[in-house]
């Protein structure tokens, strides 16, 4: 179990040359004009994870399974895309199936990619994009309104309840203000979740520089994280070129040979994945035996029936206890047998919240 991450932006500000990166793969078009990208192209990666290759050789597995996050590619929004300009109906349906959104910034001048606006303006690009979202969710809760008034004519006091909560986001929206939640009751909560909507999505921005600036970025990075910061979100800094030269080498030895010469910690991958888990509050705990060891990605707080009904609906159901070792324990003790020996084997019941890296065998009714 994974998540689903969105890249959007405006066209030709590297999406498909970073999304190419992360999947290894020439699924995306990187192409000089916009809408290279008609279908979102989805790719599945393993979310790195050297904790299972650890568990692995201690339990002698014969499989390790990790986690993974699919990218979604969705091609570039222009301006009008809520109207159907660039059909931007269709690629405003596609961000509303992902968790989380990555939203590229082109932080880089280059006289051979054209831009869509013809200047390098990150903030104005950023805002083009904020606003289609915006109008997307406005039409999207006036079409519900529209629903919910002709049943209200029936006079159900609960629905004109519901109109009065959609009046309310709709004016929010208008008013760009940021939603919240406090101002409605648990009903009204529900009844937004149900929407859907697109701006209420966890929203990361990812600023692609040139090469010279991967490191500490430049005068437009700078500006988009300072705007993030109000917005309250994250940015990671890359370089899709580099990126795309990291990916077409085989050998993983020369990726990391690569890496190091430029002088980069990590690649970006690790850094989308990294960002991703902190924006949706996910962890991963492990279980691990001789026939595999697999990662499963659950929410922080989650209780440890609800962790055991991510592997089987039956697990959750019938759920009994959990046999639970940290994965510290795990390596120090070298598996579960001594570690069971050296009281480090925890019998966890219905009420334990699952903590990053627990390594757990679930016993359940059938």
């Amino acid at each position: 179990m994974g998540f689903k991450c969105g890249i959007i932006g405006l066209p030709n500000v590297g999406k498909s040359t970073l999304f190419n990166a992360l999947t290894e793969s020439s699924k995306a078009e990187a192409a000089n004009y916009p809408f290279a990208t008609i279908e979102p192209n989805v790719g599945r990666v393993a979310v790195p994870d050297s904790r299972l290759e650890t568990l692995g050789k201690i339990s002698k597995s014969e499989k390790i399974i990790p986690s993974y996050m699919d990218f979604v590619d969705i091609a570039g929004l222009v301006k009008g895309a809520s109207k159907g300009e660039g059909l931007g109906n269709k690629f405003l349906g596609h961000i509303r199936e992902v968790d989380a959104i990555a939203h590229v910034v082109r932080c880089f001048k280059d006289e051979n990619v054209t831009h869509v606006s013809n200047e390098i303006e990150p903030i104005k690009d950023i805002e083009i994009i904020k606003t289609e979202l915006q109008l997307a969710d406005i039409e999207t809760l006036q079409n519900k309104k529209n629903s919910l008034q002709k049943k209200a004519k029936q006079g159900d006091k609960k629905i004109k309840s519901q109109i009065d909560v959609i009046d309310k986001v709709i004016n929010n929206l208008d008013n760009i203000y940021i939603l919240n939640f406090n101002d409605f009751d648990e009903s009204g909560i529900e009844l937004i979740n149900s929407i859907n909507l697109i701006t209420l999505k966890p929203m990361m921005y990812i600023c692609n520089v040139d090469e010279n600036a991967v490191q500490s970025g430049n005068t437009y990075s700078n500006i988009v994280s300072e705007f993030a910061k109000k917005d309250g979100c994250r940015t990671v800094l890359v370089s899709a070129s580099i990126e795309a030269q990291v990916a077409v080498l085989d050998d993983e030895n020369e990726k990391r040979e690569l890496i190091s010469e430029l002088a980069l910690k990590e690649s970006t991958l690790n850094k989308l994945i990294e960002s991703g888990y902190s924006l949706l509050n996910l962890i991963n705990y492990f279980t691990s035996g001789p026939k595999e060891t697999r990662s499963w990605t659950i929410e922080k707080e989650t209780l440890a029936p609800k962790a055991a009904g991510k592997i089987h609906s039956d697990f959750q159901k019938g759920f009994i206890r959990a046999e639970t070792i940290s994965y510290d324990d795990f390596v120090k003790f070298k598996g579960e047998v001594l570690c069971r020996e050296a009281g480090k084997l925890r019998q966890e019941g219905k009420d334990y919240i699952v903590q990053d890296g627990d390594v757990m065998h679930f016993l359940f009714n059938n």
